[in-house]
C-alpha cells in the first residue's frame, strides 16, 4: 500500500464538503500528537502542501489571528480552516471533529482512572514520538519562515522576537509588540492610513442542571476566554483555580497533564479528565463545552475581519510583525522540545531519521512519521 496521498485538485476560492472537512479533522484529531506547534505543523501539510486550500501566506495570517485571540490555538486553526472552506457548517464540523476524537479518549481514561487509580502505561510509545515531533515542527515552519520574512526588517524583528521568547517574555507581549513594531516602522515610511480598532466581546449567561455543574462551567468557561498562550500555560492556570482552592488534588492535576501528553489532538481535552474527576461524567461535559465554547465564538467573530486587516496596508503592517513573531514562537517551542527530549543516543536517532523523512519525502503522510517513531521508541526502550 503506498504511503503517499494524492495532491488535491481543490483550489483556495472551492468550498469542500462536510463529508471531507470532518475525515480530515477526525484523523488528525486521532493522530495529531506534541501540543499546538506541532498539531499545527500537521495542518499546514494537510491544508497547503497536499489540498492546496489555501496558499502559505494566507495560513499564516490565520496563525497570526489565531495567536490574537485566547484559548487553544490549534483548536482555534481548526475551526479557521473550517469556516475558510465551508462556512458556519464547516466552522463546526471542523471544530467538533478535531475536538472529539481526544474528549473520548480522555474520557475513557478518566473513567478507567477514576475506577482503577492509575494511568494506562504507554511512556515507551511517547518516547519516541517526542522526537518525532521536532521534525514535523520544523518542516512546518520551514516554509512559513520563507513567506513571513518578506524584508530584511521582518528578519530582524523576527530574530528580536525569537530572542524574547527565549528569554521567557510573555507570548503575547512578543505578538503585539513585533505587531506594533511593525506597524510603526511602516507609519514612519508613510503617513496617511487610519487604524480601526476591532474588540470582540463574549457574553453567556447558560444555565446547567445543577449548582455543582454550573461552577464547574463557569470556571472552565474563564478560562476558555481569558486563556493566552499554549495548552501547556493552562495547567498553571488550573492549579491557581482549582488545586489552591482545595477543588482539585495535586495528584490529579499531574496526572491530568500527563493525559495531556499521552492522548492526540487539543492539550486542553485535558479538563475532560478533570472535570470527570470534579463530578464525574456530567463535570466532565460541562467542563469540555465551557473551555472550547470561546473559541468557536471567537473564531466566528474574527474570520470575516483576516482579510479586512489584510487589505489595509496599516493593519497589514501588523499583521506581517505578528506572522513574524508566530514563526519564533513557533520556533521556540521546537527548541525547547529538543532540549527536553533530545537526552540520549536513541531520541537523537528517531529525530534525525524523521527528519529525513520530513524534509526529504515532503509527500510522506505525518500519521507515519508519528506511528513510526512511536513504534521506534518503543522498540528501542528495550535496548
Amino acid at each position: 500500500m503506498s504511503i503517499r496521498e494524492p495532491t488535491s485538485s481543490v483550489m483556495p476560492n472551492e468550498k469542500t464538503s462536510l463529508k471531507e472537512l470532518a475525515r480530515l479533522f477526525t484523523r488528525l484529531g486521532l493522530t495529531a500528537f506534541g501540543g499546538p506547534a506541532a498539531h499545527i505543523a500537521m495542518m499546514q501539510k494537510e491544508v497547503v502542501d497536499n489540498r492546496k486550500w489555501m496558499d502559505h501566506g494566507h495560513f499564516l495570517d490565520l496563525i497570526g489571528a489565531t495567536n490574537l485571540i485566547p484559548g487553544p490555538n490549534s483548536t482555534e486553526m481548526a475551526i479557521h480552516i473550517g469556516h475558510e472552506r465551508a462556512g458556519w457548517k464547516g466552522l463546526l464540523v471542523a471544530g467538533c471533529c478535531f475536538i472529539l476524537p481526544a474528549v473520548l479518549i480522555t474520557g475513557v481514561i478518566a473513567w478507567l482512572y477514576q475506577r482503577y487509580g492509575q494511568l494506562p502505561q504507554v511512556r515507551p510509545f511517547i518516547y519516541g514520538v517526542k522526537p518525532a515531533i521536532i521534525a514535523i515542527i520544523l518542516a512546518s515552519v520551514f516554509p512559513l519562515a520563507k513567506k513571513a520574512l518578506k524584508t530584511m526588517e521582518l528578519g530582524v524583528v523576527g530574530v528580536l522576537a525569537l530572542g524574547a521568547s527565549l528569554a521567557g517574555l510573555n507570548e503575547m507581549v512578543v505578538m503585539f509588540g513585533a505587531g506594533l513594531v511593525v506597524m510603526l516602522l511602516y507609519m514612519v515610511r508613510r503617513s496617511g492610513p487610519s487604524l480601526k480598532g476591532f474588540f470582540p466581546a463574549l457574553l453567556l449567561d447558560i444555565p446547567f442542571f445543577s449548582e455543582g455543574n454550573v461552577r464547574i462551567f463557569l470556571i472552565f468557561l474563564k478560562i476558555g476566554a481569558i486563556l493566552y498562550g499554549s495548552g501547556y500555560v493552562l495547567f498553571a492556570f488550573l492549579d491557581s483555580e482549582l488545586v489552591a482552592k482545595g477543588l482539585l488534588s495535586r495528584t490529579q492535576l499531574v496526572d491530568a497533564i500527563a493525559v495531556g501528553q499521552i492522548t492526540p489532538g487539543p492539550v486542553f481535552s485535558s479538563v475532560t479528565f478533570i472535570g470527570w474527576q470534579m463530578n464525574g461524567l456530567r463535570g466532565a461535559a460541562m467542563a469540555t463545552m465551557a473551555v472550547f465554547l470561546p473559541s468557536f465564538v471567537f473564531v466566528a467573530l474574527l474570520s470575516p475581519l483576516v482579510p479586512r486587516m489584510r487589505r489595509s496596508v496599516l493593519f497589514a503592517a501588523f499583521l506581517d510583525g505578528v506572522n513574524v513573531a508566530s514563526v519564533a514562537l513557533i520556533a521556540t517551542v521546537c527548541i525547547g522540545f529538543a532540549r527536553e527530549t533530545m537526552t540520549d543516543w536513541r531520541t537523537i536517532l528517531i529525530a534525525g531519521l524523521s527528519l529525513v523523512v520530513t524534509f526529504g519525502f515532503r509527500k510522506v503522510n505525518t500519521v507515519f512519521v508519528v506511528g513510526g517513531s512511536a513504534l521506534a521508541g518503543y522498540l528501542l526502550a528495550f535496548i
